[in-house]
């Protein structure tokens, strides 16, 4: 016994020394053969074939080697002699025809092929060795036909299915790859995450997929039992952005496989992130009215319909005073159906961000966020973001020393977070609207290096706008007026907000505020739903004040209206690539430039 454990220290630890020194010598050997010493290379290949076991890979290397160095009789010689030795090595007889081949000899080489699969038996490991080194020489109908023999003489057409479906797609076939990963999933159901990555790296244009799809119905029609079908022709509408497709395949399996919703709510939430959220909707209207008050997901699911239809009314402006009502209502059925807490406080605070912006009911919206700030076991940035929204109220309340207070709470509590930059960039910006110039730029120019590219970029533009304007005169009463003019716009207060900014223009004429106070106006018209008034001033700066602060800012909101509210894809895509060309230093360049690869069809993550 001690003999025997005392043999196998020995061969672990020569094992452990050889490891590394078969290591070196590979290297060695592979780099003589790049730099084209062959003859040194096949002395190392060799060495090296000897020491390994179950790889014919340094073997291979070593009769190229010797065919590159000019010894083809050497090479055919050492060939043939190990075909002999070991005649089931059927991927031998590649390499002799590879070699015979490079010496123009091509019937002998064919000869050698076809002795290698007619030499093929009922063994899955050999047939994979000759089917590579087939595929290794670039002899892709050579491994097709490898394979194909294979599934007959082991009575299993899908036993390469796998391999076939990678070869296809090497070959360019589309058509024959997608019907061997789909006859790799009847044959093992539980590679269906294998089989989609795959799909999803090799299947890149629409017609690829209309492919998949024309053999998806096939087989769901003639395999029902393969599940997984269905769930692939899920998946394939998803890749395809046709949520309410998906929705219809989620929703039958869901019933089929008797499930709790959780992949009716998932799509739900991919659909949403994508904002189709009429598409969200209906999954997730689905968990509302099919699984009932006791289903896991039924609260999130009516919030996010309600966040969803909210949402479809924000982005496009587009809406009647009715479907206001309609949806406040649900809001408020929400409320007293599942109350205040911890669970539906993001929701009441979605809705009073809508009373506020879309039902001008300030005093309503404090209320509820005063009731749930003071909710115990909110996450310290949530209760901090309710913080922030109620200040922003209380600042269009004009109620500004509350606003201030609860902005400078925040800005304390977190001063090394997003919440606490955030508070602390629209304490800067109340300062600014109140006239306290000095103090909101230097706030500012702290901001300027914030970790939110978005604050960091308002910070910048507030910060150069306030340099600008201070430095035109001796007085800041021209700033002044304009900054209680955006003010009130942000209290909405429209009608005086344009008053302030119409009397900027009569009394102090030659101001260089012109282009700000087109862009302000254009602003409050786009909230009111005046597109065409907005559109003109916003062309009005991009025309005359094309090197002031404010172009790049008029183009990119003008490209957004085109793109939103008037539906002028292409003028927006035209608006979007003049600014990330002609202004590449502007703030909202990245963001043009994505826009605009977007509208151009680019696949953008």
């Amino acid at each position: 016994m001690q003999r025997i454990i005392h043999l196998c220290f020995t061969i672990c630890f020569c094992l452990l020394f050889a490891l590394p020194l078969i290591g070196q010598e590979a290297k060695l050997a592979n780099e003589y053969y790049r730099n084209g010493e062959y003859e040194k290379a096949a002395v190392l290949f060799n060495k090296l074939h000897a020491k390994s076991v179950g790889t014919n890979y340094y073997f291979n290397y070593y009769i190229k080697s010797l065919v590159a160095s000019g010894q083809d009789d050497q090479a055919e010689k050492i060939l043939k002699a190990e075909i002999k030795k070991t005649p089931a090595k059927t991927e031998l007889y590649v390499n002799y025809g590879d070699m015979l081949e490079q010496r123009g000899e091509q019937d002998q080489a064919i000869e050698q092929y076809r002795k290698a699969i007619d030499n093929l038996g009922p063994d899955v490991s050999q047939i994979s060795r000759l089917a590579n080194a087939f595929i290794s020489s670039v002899k892709y109908d050579m491994a097709e036909e490898t394979y194909l023999k294979g599934c007959e003489i082991l009575k299993n057409d899908n036993v390469f299915a796998y391999n076939l479906a990678d070869l296809y797609n090497r070959k360019g076939d589309k058509k024959k790859m997608v019907y061997y990963y789909l006859a790799a999933l009847q044959n093992n159901p539980k590679q269906i995450s294998s089989v989609q990555n795959n799909l999803h790296r090799k299947l890149k244009e629409p017609e690829d997929f209309e492919v998949l799809k024309a053999q998806l119905y096939t087989n769901i029609q003639d395999h029902p039992e393969v599940i997984q079908y269905t769930e692939l022709l899920q998946w394939t509408f998803v890749q395809e952005k046709d949520y309410s497709r998906a929705f219809r395949q989620a929703r039958l399996l869901d019933r089929e496989l008797d499930e709790n919703g959780i992949r009716v709510y998932r799509l739900g939430a991919l659909a949403e992130d994508d904002k189709d959220y009429k598409a969200a909707i209906q999954s997730y209207k689905y968990i509302v009215e099919d699984k009932g008050k006791t289903n896991t997901y039924y609260v999130n699911a009516k919030k996010s319909m309600l966040r969803c239809t909210r949402k479809i009314i924000m982005e496009d402006y587009i809406y009647t005073p009715a479907e206001l009502d309609t949806l406040d209502k649900e809001y408020q059925i929400f409320i007293d159906e599942f109350g205040i807490n911890t669970q539906t406080a993001g929701l009441v605070q979605e809705y009073a961000e809508f009373l506020v912006v879309n039902q001008n009911n300030v005093g309503k919206a404090i209320t509820l966020l005063e009731k749930i700030k003071y909710i115990q076991g909110l996450r310290p940035e949530q209760n901090a973001l309710i913080k922030i929204d109620l200040a922003d109220y209380y600042l269009i309340n004009n109620d500004i020393w509350e606003a201030t207070l609860l902005y400078s709470q925040v800005d304390k509590a977190h001063k090394e977070e997003y919440v606490g930059e955030l508070a602390r960039f629209k304490n800067a910006k109340f300062s600014y609207f109140t006239g306290d110039f000095e103090w909101s730029q230097e706030q500012f120019n702290i901001l300027k290096a914030a970790t939110s590219r978005l604050i960091s970029n308002d910070a910048i533009d507030l910060s150069v706008f306030i340099m600008d304007n201070l430095g035109l005169d001796t007085t800041a009463v021209p700033l002044q007026m304009y900054a209680e003019a955006e003010l009130l716009a942000y209290q909405n207060k429209n009608e005086e907000a344009f008053q302030k900014l119409d009397s900027i223009l009569i009394v102090f004429p030659d101001h260089g505020l012109k282009d700000d106070v087109l862009y302000t106006k254009a602003n409050i018209h786009r909230k009111l739903m005046e597109y065409d008034t907005a559109k003109a001033e916003y062309e009005e700066i991009i025309e005359y004040f094309p090197e002031d602060i404010r172009c790049d800012n008029a183009i990119f909101e003008l490209a957004e209206l085109h793109e939103y509210q008037l539906n002028n894809k292409d003028k927006a895509k035209e608006l979007y690539e003049k600014l990330f060309l002609d202004y590449s230093n502007s703030t909202f360049a990245i963001d043009a430039r994505k826009r605009f690869r977007i509208l151009r069809g680019d696949d953008v993550q």
